[in-house]
């Protein structure tokens, strides 16, 4: 990245700072040396601020069956979230019986947590997958067993049915906004928009204070079953402020969003709702996704709506990236005011990075800067950003004002530990779990592995180093460091590689398990779109890129750790009832070398499909 580039003028709140101290037992608690500002004792706080200052304002809008937005104002939420509060409270909901909603990022699924809010009733997002591609529904029967919720919503009561009859029991009122459920009476959202609000709303929400928990949001289970994270009005409200001291332009003009982030993970629910309501601004909720099928109407969004910041995941970037080269209509509306890009989930490739800082330059002159940082679910998310001047791919940066980091030793590589307001209290009915979660000084062991950009300077930040937990040991003692292996992978086989997973434990090397893109594989070798993914992946010059790819692995390993010795490529997708894969697209590790031990001993055995490097050298 040139230091002479130009990039769009907006103000960041000046690079984050930190102080290092270190101990003597190797560990270092790394504190930000701005203190955070105060801020909301309840997001709902700034929602009715906004109604009552911007009542006609849009906060929220999604296109009604794909043609025209419907908008929903400011004072309309607060209309209709008043009305469901009173629902909840009439149906007697509470922590202990909170509030689950099973269907994706819609109008009626805002409003029903503003109304929770106001009634100060927890409410849990969760995934759409585990209904609806789920065959045995067995990740939502835990679920709803964690929360017993006391009351069910889904958008269609006919997609829903299946899974609300398998694991909602049948004195559990359930909503639906459109279809019915078989064999169940069901309440109408119409129903719920048409009830009369009483002061018993206000004296409700009077009782909110900051730890009182606003929503439950699930882990993803990859490695055990899904824990409930307590999400408390606390940790939103810090957050969001921890946000605007590092984005401040945030407050100067509000934010318009198209964003497709699902809900029941802390990035699209917590992150970016947070900031639309915080400082009121409005969400295009986009129903598109990073995915073959979906992108082009995350495509038609952007060319109608220009966002003033876009977050997405590195897969979402890269899409747009290469729609960007082809579309002057795109172009032009999607950086007419962006002011800057935020990605999160996964390390964004450098190629994806520089396309779109050459397609910006090209088109306005100037860049726009792309920010990251590192978070998780039980931080709120945000916790450490990288809004320097120079932030490159894998830079995670530094502690955000009001957050304290814990550097420990574990093996060769550094444990991330969290401690601040952000940081959530546990997890729902789990003591153990909790528990084992906090070291004896109340910092949340993250599992995540850092290291710093420049150890002679420390104070420009810290690197993402992976997943402790997914290294491993060949079985010459070696160990692997499985993400920042897995990342050059995935950008060396662009476009035609998925994502990846890397084999090897007590083995002498390293094999890798490919998911290919079969759409990118099909449009490789001029396949139709009607030939099987086993035999698109026998085409000829798919077969060759896969081989060419596996054999500049290996020649580029410089030993053991990070040679590519073999490889296949699979034709059945991760199967997210087996937990390989989330429905936001993360892959699993662990469990896909669970799950297909088998394929692991034929990449080993070498059988038929195993690619091995042609010009092996050792």
């Amino acid at each position: 990245m040139s230091g002479s580039a130009r990039y769009r003028d907006v103000p960041m709140g000046g690079s984050l700072t930190a102080h290092f101290a270190s101990r003597a037992d190797g560990s270092q608690i790394v504190t930000s040396t701005e203190p955070l500002q105060p801020y909301a004792a309840r997001l709902t706080d700034r929602f009715l601020h906004w109604a009552e200052t911007t009542p006609d304002h849009t906060l929220v809008a999604k296109r009604i069956d794909k043609g025209d937005w419907r908008r929903v104002t400011y004072a309309e939420a607060l209309a209709s979230a008043r009305s469901i509060a009173q629902v909840l409270l009439d149906h007697g909901l509470s922590a202990e019986r909170p509030l689950a909603i099973l269907s994706d990022n819609d109008i009626e699924h805002l409003l029903l947590g503003l109304g929770a809010m106001l009634a100060g009733v927890p409410f849990a997002p969760i995934s759409a997958a585990y209904s609806l591609l789920s065959q045995d529904h067995g990740k939502l029967r835990h679920i709803l067993g964690v929360l017993t919720p006391g009351m069910v919503f889904a958008a269609d009561g006919t997609a829903f049915s299946k899974a609300i009859n398998a694991v909602v029991p049948d004195d559990t009122p359930v909503v639906l906004t459109q279809g019915s459920v078989d064999g169940r009476k069901a309440l109408s959202f119409a129903d719920l928009l048409a009830t009369h609000a009483t002061a018993q709303v206000d004296a409700a929400h009077a009782q909110v204070g900051r730890d009182t928990i606003a929503k439950f949001l699930f882990t993803s289970g990859s490695t055990k079953l899904p824990k409930a994270v307590i999400n408390t009005q606390r940790m939103l409200c810090s957050n969001q402020q921890m946000i605007r001291q590092c984005f401040p332009d945030l407050q100067r003009e509000p934010p318009v969003l198209v964003d497709w982030l699902p809900w029941n993970h802390t990035f699209g629910g917590n992150h970016n709702v947070g900031i639309t309501l915080y400082n009121g601004g409005t969400l295009y909720i986009d129903e598109g996704k990073p995915t073959p099928a979906l992108i082009g109407e995350t495509l038609r969004n952007l060319r109608e709506i220009a966002p003033t910041i876009y977050f997405n995941v590195p897969k979402g970037f890269e899409e747009i990236a290469n729609a960007l080269e082809l579309d002057p209509v795109l172009r032009e509306t999607f950086f007419s005011r962006v002011k800057m890009f935020f990605f999160s989930g996964a390390g964004l490739s450098q190629p994806v990075w520089d396309k779109l800082d050459r397609l910006s330059e090209a088109h306005a002159g100037e860049r726009v800067r792309m920010l990251t940082g590192l978070g998780m679910t039980e931080t709120s998310p945000f916790a450490v950003c990288a809004n320097a001047h120079e932030v490159k791919s894998a830079h995670i940066g530094l502690p955000a004002p009001g957050v304290e980091l814990k550097i420990v030793p574990a093996g060769d590589k550094f444990e991330l530990r969290y401690r601040g307001p952000n940081v959530t209290p546990g997890y729902w009915r789990a003591p153990e779990q909790t528990a084992e979660s906090f070291d004896d000084e109340g910092f949340y062991c993250s599992g995540d592995a850092v290291k710093p950009m420049d150890a002679a300077q420390p104070e420009r930040g810290f690197m993402f180093d992976g997943r402790i937990a997914e290294d491993f040991k060949l079985a010459t003692g070696t160990f692997v460091s499985v993400g920042p292996l897995r990342a050059k992978i995935i950008a060396a086989g662009d476009p035609c590689v998925q994502d990846v997973v890397i084999a090897g434990i007590d083995r002498n090397e390293i094999g890798v398990l490919i998911f290919p893109r079969l759409d990118a594989c099909r449009a490789f070798a001029g396949a139709a779109p009607s030939l099987p993914a086993a035999q698109v992946l026998a085409e000829p010059p798919v077969r060759e890129f896969f081989q060419k790819l596996v054999d500049e692995l290996h020649a580029s390993g410089t030993g053991s750790a990070t040679r590519v010795a073999r490889a296949v490529v699979m034709a059945e997708p991760p199967s997210i009832d087996r937990g390989e894969v989330t429905d936001k697209g993360s892959i699993n590790q662990r469990a896909v070398l669970t799950h297909r031990a088998a394929l692991v001993e034929q990449l080993y055995a070498g059988g038929a499909g195993v690619l091995r490097p042609l010009r092996a050298t050792t």
